[in-house]
Formats: C-alpha cells, sequence, structure tokens
C-alpha cells in the first residue's frame, strides 16, 4: 500500500535534494513542501517537529528529521 509521504524542504539545501532523488529512484510518489517560500508550511513543519532545520520526512505521521539513508531506506521498506 502506498504511504502518505511529505518532504518539507528548501531548493537549496543538499540533503533535502539526497531525500528527493532517493524517493525518485525508487519511484516513491511524495509531495514536497518548499518551507521557504511558504510560512503556512513552515510553521506546519515546526509544529510536528519543533525544528527549524530541513528535511523533515513525514512517512504516513512518522517523523525523520535530516537525511538519514539507513533510516528512510528501512521505513520506506526498501532494504527487504
Amino acid at each position: 500500500m502506498a504511504k502518505n509521504i511529505k518532504v518539507y524542504s528548501t531548493p537549496h539545501c543538499p540533503w533535502c535534494r539526497k531525500t528527493r532523488d532517493l524517493l525518485e529512484e525508487n519511484k516513491i510518489p511524495y509531495e514536497n513542501i518548499d518551507v521557504s517560500a511558504s510560512k503556512t508550511a513552515r510553521d506546519e513543519m515546526i509544529d510536528k517537529t519543533g525544528h527549524i532545520s530541513v528535511p523533515v520526512i513525514d512517512i504516513d505521521g512518522d517523523i525523520i528529521v535530516g537525511y538519514d539513508e539507513a533510516l528512510l531506506r528501512q521505513k520506506l521498506g526498501l532494504d527487504k
């Protein structure tokens, strides 16, 4: 079953790009949310995490702050 994935990011963040690349390379659909362009999105991200750093990845409500490839692969079921 497809997971609901949101990536809170900024355009110039290299770790955000790596996150999006990992998802795209594995053909995993996601919603990219540019927190630099939307105060509402930025506030939503901060409310969920208490953090202002990106990327923040929300996988069905399970939050990952920062790029952690091993954890992302585990949560996305890519290491099976």
